[in-house]
């Protein structure tokens, strides 16, 4: 299973494929996002991601309960969701700039859409993928959007059933997506590592059929690291310049210097895997002398027996192998040996 992405291949045989997600974290502020871009080009991810909406194309302007926030663990508590949704979108007018640099300094520039408008908007941009946030997971009428495109889709599969996934890989197939990743995702802010289930990961490439990857919201990239050993393609976290700036999301995105590190960790973690293999390396051919082996450690006279004073196993491996030991203990030296000679048959009368 590969999917092509201009000059980038999602695939089990290739490193992951590293996506920072800007989000509401320029803090509204067009020099700043493209800071961002620049910091993250710099940690050598190979895609910067954006989120298009506007606060009426995400919700409605309503003062009742139901458009505010009551969970106390939220980051966003209390929160009405318009004012939140103003203060953490991006500007559509800046997309063009932000995504030209994102193309200048090397990376795949693309974003969410969260709803069919967006979507038309993103086309007029050319963007050569689409992601579907775990929250639009169950949307039919983006879905179908998004598939008819014909551009590859990756899907976050947070807040959603098996059989809600299932239903939405088939909206999505039926529609014209080809192809198709899906991350694994716990739609917290932060996520906890309990709550993340990275087992999942293999589980759903069998069930669905398709690459599979990550969206983390935990804290640092431990478990970007641990996916990739369970086969994850794609990585997906949050990113900003410095979470003591503040901002929607800071509080759970990664600054520059660690992004660069999960970079370069996923990538070690990845060509680590290897294959299953038992046979030494060339360089493990070259140490296979500091293996152990028997030695004469005290001067022996010929006709003096050997024993655990005057033979001992140790480095290098140059004298007998150290199984032949107690067959050699009781035998007698067939000439006079040397202390630091390494044994072998021709010694033993």
């Amino acid at each position: 299973m590969s999917i092509q992405i201009a000059h980038h291949t999602i695939s089990s045989h290739h490193r992951p494929f590293v996506i920072a997600e800007m989000s509401g974290n320029h803090n509204q502020s067009l020099e700043r996002a493209l800071e961002i871009v620049d910091a993250v080009a710099d940690t050598g991810a190979q895609a910067l991601k954006l989120q298009t909406y506007t606060p009426d194309t995400i919700t409605f302007n309503g003062s009742s309960e139901e458009f505010y926030i009551r969970d106390n663990q939220s980051l966003w508590a209390d929160k009405n969701l318009y004012k939140l949704y103003k203060e953490a979108y991006t500007p559509w007018e800046w997309h063009k700039p932000i995504f030209d640099h994102a193309r200048k300094r090397g990376m795949i520039a693309f974003s969410s859409p969260f709803d069919t408008t967006a979507v038309d908007f993103l086309e007029s941009l050319d963007v050569p993928l689409y992601k579907i946030a775990s929250f639009e997971n169950t949307d039919h009428i983006l879905l179908k959007r998004v598939a008819q495109t014909g551009k590859p889709v990756i899907m976050s599969t947070g807040v959603a059933s098996v059989a809600d996934l299932d239903e939405s890989v088939k909206v999505l197939r039926a529609n014209g997506c080809r192809d198709l990743v899906l991350l694994k995702c716990t739609s917290t802010y932060p996520a906890t590592p309990e709550s993340t289930n990275l087992h999942t990961i293999p589980h759903m490439r069998e069930l669905f059929n398709v690459p599979v990857g990550l969206s983390d919201h935990t804290m640092g990239i431990g478990a970007a690291v641990a996916a990739v050993a369970l086969g994850a393609v794609v990585l997906e976290k949050h990113v900003t310049l410095r979470r003591a700036d503040g901002g929607v999301d800071s509080a759970f995105s990664l600054e520059p210097d660690e992004l660069k590190n999960l970079v370069v960790e996923t990538e070690r973690a990845f060509l680590a895997m290897g294959r299953v293999n038992y046979t030494l390396t060339a360089k493990e051919q070259n140490s296979l002398q500091f293996k152990r082996s028997l030695y004469v450690v005290n001067n022996i006279k010929a006709g003096e027996p050997f024993t655990s004073a005057n033979v001992r196993s140790i480095r290098p491996a140059n004298g007998l192998h150290t199984r032949y030991y107690e067959q050699v203990l009781g035998h007698v030296a067939s000439q006079d040996i040397q202390a630091g000679t390494a044994l072998s048959w021709a010694h033993i009368g």
